[in-house]
């Protein structure tokens, strides 16, 4: 009787058939079989050393890799081969050995972004001669780029940002002629950029965040945006110039006479003196200051029954950017010196169940929510904790007071679920104010940008369709009002998600056109449409433009003008989202749009491209070819009753099979 057999792990059957697919690639006469071969058994020993979590679903029993998630084939002359390795946020770990990425010597592009590996970049990636693509970003890759890949003639696209890699910047890189995006940010590069580095085709360049990078920028890299060189020690255009400087001569040492030379008696006495007079002059300076800020307060009384300011400051929390608040003493929302004019507090439509007026307001604790262009919006609670309200304090105002009402007036009709209700004004010749019912938890720009990748991992692609379909159906809404009717300043930051992030709320509708101002901000230009020149008169069609933005950030996680692993280099100041991902798209390469969090949800990858169709087709650059606002209202509509679909009916055969 036969001995029964051990069974196997898993681990001894991967390695027993990755060493027999070596032993056929290297047994077989050279066609087809061998390289497929090839390619197949490098692919398993990759997974071997850097799958440790068990992510990649491979088949190890498979004829042919090309049906792997990740993989890609095309036929050659030789008969199909690995073109395409994508593996970007699978968490893996490890070193890559020799022998792997090297020996898949038909690939043409090749994503390892956003995981943990460590090491060096194999020395034999010179070995891909097909190479196009390479994106090693934002690993714990250390030591020198590797000269193999100067070799690779055909290379257009390397990213290496957000490593560990050391060294200088080698004009070896003038071998690549065809390259056009170099991304080498976030490093520990180190010395001169080349005087003769000179790449022709190059694009996008940046080498930000390298500390140790000194000198000055070569003349072929001058064209490239100064955030391509921050966090280094770089000089000349586009930065600053470089100085000759030349360290300061030590002090004369004092001769033997000089050092026993000390100050007289008299002398003591006069520096004595002369402090404390200054010292007498200070107080008497802050004395008299004290007595003119009371002045205006008891006179303000006085005037006004309705306008008691009391001269205790508030508190106000000041949220950072860094998400470490701040507690300080701050003046309240209108300074008492600047409301003396007897001015009220005008209500739009119906009085609020708890009637608050001017002096309410002041009173109430605030905490500071968002510094724009237009203003300062702070969450204001009155006195026993209701209502919580949202003041936005205008930054600049070219209107009249007759003006200003008609638009607030106009504003505060507006009625809808998404948008947040215009209660009241203030207008005085000093200070415009706008009183908002507080709506949400926080705003999407926040959400996507300042939680990092744990923060994004926790709004699923669903989560994001839902915001995306409340902040259309509320800008559809504003555009139902007229061909006049527009929102005029759309971006992540005006759109607040409610607290259980299944929701949005589009805010600051109209605000752009109450100031008056003519000059778009220069920090929201990754918004505006190319046609608009007046923020006063923004059409809908450069609305729908801004919402395709917005569309874009969402899928991808970023943020035009953001971070510096962010910025685009090559674009100015970094902001043409929609450029960037057309380019991605043009590439074959979709899904290195989307942002690690979400791209690989099981499911939905139909309708994660059919939302970045929509935003693609927004961001037209012709306004004719831009859908309207009801149209992306009811395309993402679907987009969400089909996702919500397959979400239900996935969380109901993942139950079944736990009970099973």
């Amino acid at each position: 009787m036969a001995r029964p057999r051990r069974p196997i792990g898993g681990a001894r059957v991967a390695a027993v058939l990755v060493a027999a697919a070596l032993l056929l690639a290297a047994a077989l006469p050279g066609g087809a079989a061998q390289d497929l071969a090839g390619d197949r058994a490098a692919l398993l020993a990759l997974r071997a050393a850097l799958d440790r979590g068990g992510v990649l679903p491979w088949d190890p029993a498979a004829a042919t890799p090309c049906g792997w998630r990740g993989v890609a084939c095309a036929q050659s002359q030789a008969g199909p081969r690995v073109v395409e390795l994508r593996l970007p946020g699978k968490r893996l770990s490890g070193t890559i050995p020799l022998g792997t990425v090297g020996n898949l010597t038909a690939l043409r592009k090749l994503s390892l972004r956003h995981n943990a590996i460590a090491g060096e970049i194999p020395a034999d990636v010179g070995n891909c001669g097909e190479l196009r693509v390479v994106s090693f970003r934002n690993n714990r890759l250390t030591g020198a780029v590797p000269g193999g890949l100067f070799s690779l003639a055909v290379l257009r696209h390397v990213d290496l940002a957000l490593n560990r890699l050391t060294g200088g910047v080698s004009q070896e890189f003038n071998r690549l002629k065809q390259l056009d995006t170099l991304f080498l940010e976030s490093n520990g590069f180190a010395g001169a950029l080349p005087a003769g580095l000179y790449l022709p085709n190059l694009s996008r360049f940046n080498v930000s965040f390298n500390a140790q990078l000194t000198g000055p920028v070569p003349a072929s890299l001058a064209r490239m945006p100064a955030s391509a060189f921050l966090g280094t020690g770089l000089c000349d255009a586009p930065l600053a110039a470089c100085t000759n400087s030349t360290p300061p001569a030590p002090p004369p040492t004092p001769s033997a006479g000089e050092k026993k030379r000390k100050l007289s008696r008299w002398a003591i006495v006069g520096i004595i003196v002369g402090a404390a007079l200054i010292l007498l002059l200070i107080m008497g300076l802050v004395a008299c200051l004290r007595r003119r800020r009371a002045a205006p307060a008891g006179r303000a009384a006085g005037a006004a029954a309705n306008v008691q300011v009391g001269t205790t400051p508030i508190t106000v929390t000041v949220a950072r950017t860094d998400r470490d608040a701040v507690k300080q003493s701050h003046a309240p929302p209108i300074a008492p010196a600047m409301i003396s004019e007897g001015k009220k507090l005008v209500f739009l439509g119906s009085a609020p169940e708890r009637p608050y007026d001017l002096e309410t307001l002041l009173r109430a604790s605030a905490e500071v929510l968002a510094k724009g262009t237009l203003g300062t919006t702070y969450r204001a609670t009155l006195d026993g904790g209701e209502p919580v309200l949202a003041v936005k304090r205008l930054r600049e105002v070219h209107l009249s007071e007759r003006e200003f009402q008609d638009k607030a007036a106009a504003l505060g009709a507006l009625r809808h679920d998404n948008l947040p209700r215009l209660r009241s004004y203030f207008y005085s010749k000093e200070e415009k104010l706008l009183v908002y019912d507080f709506v949400g938890a926080g705003s999407l720009s926040a959400l996507l940008h300042d939680g990092g990748a744990e923060g994004r991992a926790r709004l699923d692609f669903t989560a994001r369709a839902r915001i995306a379909l409340a902040a259309a159906r509320g800008v559809a809404f504003i555009h139902r009002g007229g061909a006049k009717s527009s929102h005029g300043s759309i971006k992540s930051s005006n759109i607040v998600v409610t607290a259980a992030r299944d929701g949005a709320y589009v805010s600051d509708y109209g605000v752009a056109q109450l100031t008056g101002a003519a000059e778009l901000p220069r920090r929201d230009a990754g918004y505006h449409a190319p046609e608009v020149t007046d923020a006063r008169a923004v059409p809908q069609s450069a609305d729908v433009y801004s919402f395709g933005v917005v569309v874009l950030e969402l899928l991808s996680g970023r943020g035009p003008g953001r971070a510096p692993a962010l910025v685009l280099a090559g674009d100015a100041d970094g902001v043409d989202l929609p450029r960037w991902v057309r380019s991605v798209v043009q590439e074959e390469w979709t899904s290195e749009v989307f942002d690690a969090a979400i791209a690989n949800e099981p499911r939905v990858e139909g309708e994660m491209l059919r939302l970045l169709q929509l935003g693609m087709d927004c961001t037209e650059h012709h306004p004719d070819r831009r859908p309207s606002m009801a149209q992306v209202e009811a395309r993402i509509e679907r987009i969400v009753e089909d996702a919500s679909r397959k979400a239900d009916f996935s969380s109901t055969d993942g139950s079944r099979s736990a009970s099973a």
